[in-house]
């Protein structure tokens, strides 16, 4: 269901966002991410991704920010699966990573 009100357009519809920060040795940053390049092109092929990247910190040197956006908690399911990598996980120092669900979307 959308709403307009001035310039602002406002949608009623369930997303859910996954979306935060992981840290690797910052030596090690660079190669993670590259290893995570078909998992991104993964993601935004598979059905009900809306977004998806996986990308470096520009002030931290070991922090990963994540972010993702789905239609349904079913899709992201499905997409999820196994996860990280073993190798993935063990270079994975910390992690605050959040699953949000939002009920709006309006442009800003």
């Amino acid at each position: 269901m959308r709403f307009a009100s001035g310039s602002r357009v406002w949608e009623v519809r369930q997303v859910l966002i996954v979306a935060g920060s992981m840290y690797v040795d910052p030596e090690d940053r660079d190669n993670y991410l590259a290893g995570c390049l078909e998992v991104v092109t993964a993601a935004r092929d598979a059905s009900g991704c809306l977004d998806f990247t996986i990308s470096g910190d520009l002030v931290e040197p070991g922090r990963i920010n994540v972010y993702e956006r789905w239609e349904t908690e079913e899709q992201l399911l499905t997409f999820r699966g196994a996860g990280p990598t073993e190798e993935q996980q063990v270079a994975i120092r910390d992690a605050k990573i959040y699953r949000y669900e939002i009920s709006g979307v309006e442009t800003p």
